[in-house]
């Protein structure tokens, strides 16, 4: 792409819009751009937020000031765009990449200067859109459109990531074509497809074929190209030596419970693939657990199916796989998952027969009185600081639970209800601040991952003994003024 490069070496250009279509490409572009810029000298760093359909302002800035090396202590964002914007200003030669932006964004709310002080310190602001429009209200000096690839470009692309070769005018070869053109010239797509149909043979590869051409997204506002295409290499998933296909097509549609961009914990997957009951077995040990999740995921990441996190520990879902993944979960699955809304209220769509839920991050406030749902397994409420109060009668009616997340969370105590949470095996309360009482957890007799990290309660209480099956107990940074002896010697599983 040399209308790239020329832009970035351009000194009268300070704002770059790349745009196209999901999956096309573009935040590879720009990281491959961006390194050999500062390679050739262009730019002495080169920093990068990702900003998504719901921007997260103290995310972004975040991310920018982490690779600056700057640590934002205010509390505002405000605070903290005054703080990265004079970084910035102090500094010369920065490009600052802007991925996957879907509406305009008022740059100086985040701390970014203006494009003619950008230009006065040889600096610029590289962004990607699947959205002209979203180039022009950002003012782009340079608008570069990165299309598909072309028949030959994606065959050559294909062939790589399949690992095979084809000989002209066999019938292999013809089907092969007929594959390869299916994915229209989308890289995530070809990817994806030449991995899962790699090593099969000629029958599974003629199948593959036409269920590509028959193949229809479930919400007709996708890319029918794109779903199909990854929708096969969730279909093709194989057992190996290590992971069955089950457990690998569960453990992928559980990522999509997280919110876009987000850092997935693989201790996290685990937890919760653990508790459903998947990988477990009557003798099961967490470490088991941990070398299972760990099997799971390289085979999803080798499928070209999950990403590599920024930080060590943790996976991520390209944003368009993600959004298929949600809509293979939700019908398939019954996963209701609305992460990083505005709701406030409960959702009306959360049915009975939903087995897993998904708020994280969505301003929840208000909890109905009961929670009707009787075939739901996983709930995960983390990250709604709004919730201070959950209803007594919440957890009343009959469900399956069997993970619970309230981290970061305002509550500061348990309801009533929760002694009816008889299946509940994994709940997660880390940072919850203003719980004090949890007593009432010694009625959970199933309860065998307890995690209440960073929290403030003083006193450890005894009845916590009573958790038999415990197998799991993280207490990170969180201080007891007593632990009663006899309470942990009674935990014989977590002994164990």
């Amino acid at each position: 792409m040399n209308e790239l490069m020329e832009a970035l070496e351009d000194d009268e250009v300070a704002a770059i819009g790349v745009y196209g279509m999901g999956g096309v490409g573009k935040t590879t572009m720009v990281k491959h751009f961006g390194a050999q810029a500062q390679k050739m000298g262009l730019f002495d760093h080169v920093i990068m937020a990702v900003v998504s359909q719901t921007p997260d302002k103290r995310n972004i800035q975040g991310a920018l000031a982490d690779l600056l090396g700057l640590k934002l202590v205010e509390e505002t964002e405000i605070g903290r765009a005054s703080r990265l914007q004079k970084e910035i200003l102090r500094r010369s030669k920065i490009l600052i990449i802007l991925d996957d932006i879907w509406n305009r964004l008022e740059l100086s709310s985040i701390g970014i200067p203006s494009y003619n002080e950008l230009q006065i310190c040889n600096s610029k602001v590289l962004l990607t859109t699947r959205r002209l429009n979203v180039c022009h209200t950002m003012e782009s000096q340079a608008k570069i459109h990165l299309s598909i690839l072309s028949e030959e470009d994606a065959w050559n692309l294909f062939l790589k990531k399949a690992g095979k070769s084809f000989r002209k005018s066999t019938a292999f070869y013809e089907v092969a074509r007929k594959v390869a053109r299916e994915c229209a010239g989308l890289p995530v797509a070809l990817i994806a497809v030449a991995r899962a149909l790699g090593d099969k043979d000629f029958e599974a590869w003629k199948e593959a074929a036409r269920q590509l051409e028959m193949s229809q997204p479930a919400n007709p506002e996708q890319d029918k190209d794109v779903f199909k295409c990854i929708k096969l290499s969730y279909d093709y998933l194989d057992d190996n030596a290590d992971v069955s296909r089950s457990q690998a097509k569960y453990c992928f549609l559980l990522c999509c419970l997280f919110p876009e961009d987000y850092d997935i914990q693989i201790e996290d997957i685990m937890k919760y693939v653990f508790r459903t009951g998947l990988f477990r077995d009557d003798n099961s040990t967490i470490e088991n657990a941990r070398a299972n999740a760990k099997s799971v995921i390289d085979h999803l990441k080798d499928s070209c199916l999950l990403l590599d996190g920024s930080k060590v520990g943790c996976i991520k879902m390209h944003d368009v796989i993600r959004d298929i993944a949600v809509s293979i979960a939700s019908d398939g699955q019954h996963f209701l998952v609305k992460t990083r809304c505005d709701l406030k209220d409960w959702p009306m769509d959360a049915h009975e027969g939903c087995s897993a839920i998904s708020l994280i991050e969505s301003n929840i406030c208000k909890l109905p009185n009961k929670l009707v749902c009787s075939k739901l397994q996983i709930l995960l409420l983390q990250q709604n600081a709004c919730i201070i109060k959950i209803p007594k009668t919440f957890f009343q009616c009959p469900n399956d639970l069997r993970v619970l997340d309230l981290s970061n969370t305002g509550i500061s105590s348990l309801p009533p209800s929760f002694s009816l949470l008889t299946t509940l095996q994994a709940l997660q309360l880390d940072n919850c601040r203003y719980l004090r009482d949890i007593s009432i957890l010694r009625k959970l007799k199933k309860l065998e991952i307890l995690s209440m990290r960073d929290c403030s309660i003083k006193k450890f209480p005894k009845e916590i003994g009573n958790l038999t099956k415990l197998r799991m107990l993280d207490l990170t940074k969180t201080s007891f003024e007593t632990v009663p002896s006899q309470v942990i010697t009674r935990m014989l599983s977590l002994m164990s």
